[in-house]
C-alpha cells in the first residue's frame, strides 16, 4: 500500500484530492445553508458544453469548461432575478442544454474524444500535473474571493431581505456565488465526475453542519471530514482496485447516514 505512494499519479491523487477537500469545505458549505444542491447538479451538469467545446478546440476540457460555466452562471442568475423564473424549470432547462452543447461539440471534434469517461464519471488517478496547477489556481482565486467577501456571502445565505433594505447589490453578490459554485465543481470535475460532483460539495458540508453553530465552524468542520473521507476513499481504491471517484463518493454517503443515525442532538 505504502509502495503505490511513490509514484506520481497516487501524489497527484492525494494533493487533487487536498485542493478539493479546502473548494468543498469553503462551498460546499454555502451550497447547503442556500439550499443549491440542485442548482448545483444543473452547473456540473452545463460544464460538460464548455467540456465539449475544448475537445472541439483541441484545448484542455477543464481551461475552456471555465468561462463557459461563468457564462452559465451569469445567465442563470439574471435570469432568476430579474425575470422572475421558476427556478425548477430553468434548472431541468439549464441541465439539460449543457449536456446537450456538449455532446454536440464532441460529435464535431476530430478524432476520438480520450479521457471523456473521467469527466463525467471521474478518475482522480488521471489528474495531470497541468489540471494540478489549473486546480490550484481555481481554489486560490475561489479561496480569495470567499475571504474578501465572507460577510457579504454569509449576509446572503441568511438575511437577504436585510441585504435589500441596506441597499446591497443582492444581485452582484447571487452572481459571484453562482461563479464560485461553477469555479468549484471544475476543479473537482476530474476527481468524481458531473455525474457525483455534487456529492462532494453537499455530503461533507450536511455532515458538518449537525456539529456546528455558525458558518465558520461549520467550513473548518466539513474540512476535516473531507479530508479524511476523500483519503480514505483513495486508499480504499487503492487497496480493492476499484474506481476511485465513485469509492470517495460511497464512503461519503456511508459517513452521511451514519451521521443522521447517530443520536447527536442537531444544532440549529
Amino acid at each position: 500500500m505504502i509502495e503505490i505512494l511513490t509514484y506520481q499519479f497516487a501524489q497527484n491523487a492525494i494533493f487533487a484530492g487536498i485542493l478539493a477537500a479546502i473548494v468543498c469545505a469553503i462551498i460546499g458549505a454555502f451550497v447547503v445553508v442556500n439550499r443549491m444542491v440542485s442548482l448545483s447538479g444543473a452547473l456540473a451538469h452545463i460544464s460538460f458544453g464548455g467540456i465539449g467545446f475544448g475537445y472541439f478546440l483541441g484545448i484542455d476540457p477543464l481551461l475552456s469548461a471555465i468561462p463557459f460555466s461563468i457564462g452559465a452562471s451569469i445567465i442563470i442568475g439574471y435570469v432568476q432575478e430579474k425575470l422572475k423564473t421558476d427556478p425548477d424549470t430553468l434548472i431541468g432547462i439549464m441541465w439539460a442544454m449543457g449536456m446537450a452543447i456538449g455532446v454536440i461539440f464532441i460529435h464535431f471534434s476530430s478524432g476520438y474524444a480520450p479521457d471523456l469517461m473521467s469527466y463525467i464519471f471521474g478518475n482522480i488517478l488521471t489528474v495531470s500535473q497541468n489540471q494540478i496547477i489549473i486546480m490550484s489556481t481555481l481554489v486560490f482565486v475561489i479561496a480569495i474571493f470567499t475571504a474578501v467577501f465572507f460577510e457579504k456571502l454569509k449576509a446572503l445565505s441568511f438575511d437577504e431581505q436585510f441585504m435589500r433594505a441596506s441597499g446591497m447589490n443582492v444581485f452582484a453578490y447571487r452572481i459571484l456565488l453562482l461563479v464560485l459554485v461553477s469555479l468549484s465543481i471544475i476543479s473537482m470535475i476530474k476527481l468524481v465526475g458531473i455525474i457525483l460532483v455534487i456529492a462532494m460539495l453537499c455530503i461533507p458540508a450536511q455532515i458538518a453542519k449537525r456539529f456546528s453553530n455558525s458558518l465558520f465552524s461549520m467550513i473548518l468542520t466539513s474540512s476535516v471530514i473531507i479530508v479524511v473521507l476523500v483519503v480514505g476513499g483513495l486508499l480504499t481504491s487503492f487497496a480493492f482496485d476499484l474506481p476511485s471517484g465513485a469509492t470517495i463518493v460511497m464512503l461519503m454517503g456511508i459517513a452521511y447516514l451514519g451521521n443522521i443515525l447517530l443520536p447527536i442532538k442537531t444544532r440549529r
